[in-house]
């Protein structure tokens, strides 16, 4: 693809010769608030417009100036899709989308801090490989009030004058005068295509270009590649060809980490991880061995369409208990139904039995065997065990459940004889046997909470705010964070285990992390679409949940030996 870097010879400390003018009207635009939200620029071949906007993006204040500078994010869009431009633009302003239309309604709505007045510079729109479906996600984009827009497209082509005709108001800085001659599209030619059966070509390859191959289907489809052997339909039925043996729908599922600067090792661990079970058997093997150098090894994956064992549906809570339940998952979806699966391959294993109307947005397994929920409203609910509870067990959750009907939590986290909940406000509270201890931990709502009966039990929780803190009740809590992001945290579970006590953290950019409160080493994971869930077992695998998948992941190396 055509870079967007201007040359190594100009410095980027002015606008680059015979762009002086363009540049002051591009600052002034972005000074002043009631200018359109979208900006054109646009000028012949040569006429400066790459420089101009590479110059943007670097310019700031002054030395000396506390003015803080907006954010500018440069895309080039020469051939790519409108869903390959999506997953850049999302994962540059530290949002998750898998469409256009996702894009449009996280940068709205998103409580991640980098999206906040960003503005993106989209280079090349002239030689995109969708520009019509480009023109319309940029019109939408321009009416996200966080996000102002600058496009180049060169004059002579369609995009240009396909830009004014949207129904936003564009300012335009024209490097060639006022005049702009009719004529056809000139895209730049596209780089060589992979063969997209390959799945060692797919992982190596440009991964924009292989996402605007899968998405046009502009290269051979079909072909062997360096697998032996014919062609295995995905599904009875479905064309194998157009799917590449479930190579294609594998993308599309976790494109946006896929298309992530990374490794290979790191890109073929996630699109394994993103294979259906109808996929070809050949192309598990392929992957594994390239995903070697990465720092996971996947244990088992479940997606929607999945049959053998089937999915376990959308993902809105994990939980992986012990005690009576050992060796079971808790899977909740959107319905509020909580599924069990059997934690060695995610087989089904019935179903839990409650009552609790609205969706389940926490739940926590308790050492005897009872289940604690927490609805949608914020308000606490018991399914119990076959095992009969100890009374004082009883009266602790009866009093934490009338605490939450007037205040309620937003969090829930139990270990033996305790409850934890976090709220609104961003404070954590232990209910004990022993009384009540509080932490105002977060600025904003806690997002999760987790407690841990280790030798020294302690509780870790995640906020809007992009923390993660620990803190054991009846102490002063931690002043360092385990971990700070400019990303909420939207899930959050810890767990002792053989290695030690382990912390899993997803944010709200798509990212999940492991941590170890003692020291070591932090693995990290993205799957591609928004994480719902996370959870780590007792024996130290990472759960990662999303409203199509649920994949299980093993670190090669035990904390211990990464210090």
């Amino acid at each position: 693809m055509p870079s967007a870097t201007p040359s190594p010879a100009w410095d980027g400390r002015r606008p680059a010769t015979g762009t002086e003018a363009e540049a002051t009207a591009l600052l002034g635009w972005l000074t002043d608030p009631e200018a359109p939200r979208l900006c054109l620029v646009t000028g012949a071949p040569g006429s400066g417009k790459t420089a101009l906007l590479g110059w943007f993006a670097k310019h700031g204040p002054r030395a000396g100036r506390p003015r803080r500078r907006t954010a500018r994010v440069l895309v080039p869009l020469a051939g790519q899709s409108a869903l390959g431009a999506t997953w850049t633009i999302a994962d540059r302003l530290g949002v998750v989308a898998r469409s256009p239309g996702d894009l449009v309604h996280a940068l709205a709505t998103s409580e991640a801090r980098p999206a906040g007045r960003a503005v993106l510079l989209l280079t090349d729109l002239h030689a995109a490989a969708e520009p019509a479906a480009l023109t319309d996600l940029i019109a939408e984009l321009a009416g996200v009030g966080r996000v102002r827009l600058v496009v180049e497209a060169r004059s002579g082509t369609p995009a240009p004058a396909a830009l004014r005709r949207t129904d936003r108001r564009v300012a335009v800085v024209d490097l060639d005068g006022d005049t702009e001659p009719a004529g056809p599209a000139a895209p730049e030619p596209p780089g060589p295509l992979p063969d997209l059966s390959d799945p060692v070509a797919v992982c190596t390859a440009d991964p924009l270009l292989v996402t605007t191959a899968y998405v046009t289907g502009s290269a051979a489809a079909g072909l062997p590649g360096t697998l032996d052997g014919p062609e295995v339909p995905s599904r009875p039925g479905e064309n194998a060809a157009e799917d590449h043996g479930g190579l294609r729908a594998a993308w599309m599922r976790a494109g946006q980490s896929l298309c992530r600067e990374q490794g290979p090792a790191e890109r073929a661990l996630v699109l394994l991880s993103a294979l259906g079970d109808g996929a070809d058997p050949r192309l598990r093997p392929a992957l594994a061995e390239l995903a070697e150098g990465s720092p996971w090894r996947l244990r088992w994956a479940r997606h929607r369409g999945d049959l053998t064992p089937p999915w376990p549906g959308p993902v809105t809570v994990l939980g992986s208990a012990g005690g009576p339940l050992e060796g079971t998952l808790l899977v909740g979806d959107r319905t509020g139904a909580v599924r069990l699966l059997h934690e060695a391959d995610a087989s089904p294993a019935g179903r839990l039995a409650h009552t609790v109307p609205g969706r389940v947005t926490a739940l926590a397994p308790a050492p005897d065997g009872t289940v604690l929920l927490l609805d949608d409203r914020g308000r606490l609910h018991t399914v119990r065990g076959a095992a009969p509870r100890a009374p004082y067990l009883e009266r602790l959750t009866e009093a934490v459940s009338a605490t939450l009907a007037r205040h309620p939590g937003t969090a829930l986290a139990a270990i033996a004889g305790s409850v934890v909940v976090g709220d609104r406000l961003g404070s954590v509270h232990a209910f004990g046997l022993r009384g009540l201890h509080q932490a105002a931990s977060h600025s904003g709502r806690v997002a999760a909470v987790s407690a841990v009966d280790s030798e020294t039990p302690f509780v870790c929780s995640g906020g809007v705010d992009g923390t993660v803190r620990l803190w054991t009740p009846g102490r002063d809590p931690r002043p360092e964070p385990l971990a700070e992001r400019p990303s909420p945290v939207v899930a959050l579970h810890a767990t002792e285990t053989p290695y030690g006590p382990l912390v899993a953290v997803a944010w709200g950019d798509g990212l999940v992390e492991l941590h170890r409160p003692e020291g070591g080493r932090t693995l990290s994971f993205r799957p591609g679409p928004p994480v719902r869930a996370v959870a780590v077992t007792g024996a130290g695998s990472l759960l990662v949940g999303t409203d199509e998948s649920l994949v299980c992941l093993v670190p090669k190396r035990t904390p211990h030996r990464d210090n």
